[in-house]
């Protein structure tokens, strides 16, 4: 299965096989594919999907290079990027994987198309590439349990270039700062001890958590942005248990993105005309497909929950069973819409065997 990410301009080891017109692509095996569809890759999936950012992202600057006007501050950062990938692989892939770089990118490119006066000045700007260089967006935790390192960053001081559907909560202070580790280090140690394989590829996966607000009524919410590779934003829930579920549930959604850039699971564009059990309007194919997925992460955390014979067993079985109930029904209704690609209806009868297989 050959994606259509390039791999060229990244210089990204683990590409195989080429096109016709001799560049690298990303070759992604059946059994990897399916693996990534019943949520169960792990962290050589994530390396996978991650070298497919890294060439998007690398060719996202190299576009910008062809068509930036003569910008000093971007043509400057540029080339340290350049050098760097040279002298310090590590940290230019840390640099490039900043989460909100693919939106900058992006952003800036649609702007310079329109000319060479529409690009804005400042962060916004070309010349906004050398924050990505310097960021420093908050303290990087170093959490570790039954020998599984998980080191994210509280990404609390921006500046935000994704829309996650609620403000973000920053910056916070050092006792809220505290009052994060401590409940990210206590869902790390659920994740790990009840849910190892989620947590390994949400190690290798998730470098940035961005505190929300919760909703207005103080309901805890969670969210990924498709163009934030790498990031996942949630409000503070009050139970551990919760946030390692969202962990896992908005993990699961970056996952299915980076999976997206490099293979079509559905056609683009469709109407919303498809019923997601778990919401009260109509959905398009491809949102439809992302709840799906997610919602195989939700219904397996909830079973393997059960399973532990944790204290809140019997909430734990009835989301089990709720949440396998709902991803079913949701799969039999993207197999049956009629808008999905080959790649996309062996994907999503993959993640329907998984969902039933659950609790087997």
């Amino acid at each position: 299965m050959t994606g259509t990410g390039e791999a060229v301009a990244a210089g990204v080891p683990g590409a195989r096989g080429s096109g016709g017109d001799g560049l690298p692509r990303h070759v992604l095996d059946r059994a990897t594919f399916r693996a990534i569809a019943g949520a169960r890759g792990g962290p050589e999936a994530v390396r996978l999907l991650r070298a497919g950012q890294l060439s998007k992202r690398a060719l996202l600057l190299v576009a910008m290079r062809r068509v930036a006007p003569r910008d000093e501050g971007f043509r400057e950062a540029y080339d340290e990027l350049c050098a760097l990938q040279r002298s310090d692989r590590a940290r230019w892939e840390e640099v490039l994987l900043r989460p909100e770089l693919d939106a900058w990118a992006a952003d800036c490119l649609r702007a310079l198309s329109l000319g060479p006066a529409a690009p804005p000045d400042g962060p916004d700007g070309p010349a906004g590439l050398g924050g990505f260089l310097r960021a420093g967006v908050g303290p990087v935790l170093d959490l570790e349990c039954d020998g599984l390192r998980w080191t994210p960053v509280v990404d609390h001081l921006g500046p935000r270039r994704v829309d996650y559907g609620r403000p973000p909560a920053g910056p916070l202070s050092t006792a809220e700062l505290r009052g994060w580790e401590e409940q990210l280090a206590a869902a790390w140690e659920i994740l790990v001890r009840r849910h190892r394989g989620h947590a390994a590829a949400v190690a290798a996966c998730v470098a940035a958590v961005v505190p929300l607000h919760p909703a207005p009524g103080g309901e805890a919410v969670s969210s990924a942005a498709r163009r934030a590779y790498g990031a996942v934003a949630t409000s503070l829930p009050g139970d551990p248990v919760l946030l390692a579920l969202a962990l896992v549930h908005e993990f699961l959604h970056v996952q299915l993105g980076a999976l997206l850039d490099l293979v079509p699971l559905h056609r683009p564009n469709g109407p919303a005309v498809h019923h997601a059990p778990w919401r009260p309007d109509l959905r398009p194919a491809g949102a439809l497909l992302q709840g799906t997925y997610a919602h195989l992460g939700v219904a397996s955390f909830w079973c393997a929950e059960a399973a532990a014979g944790v204290s809140e067993r019997e909430r734990a079985e009835e989301e089990f069973a709720r949440w396998r109930a709902h991803t079913l029904t949701a799969a039999g209704t993207l197999l049956e819409c009629g808008e999905l690609t080959d790649n996309g209806r062996e994907f999503t009868e993959e993640l329907a065997r998984s969902v039933r297989a659950l609790g087997g």
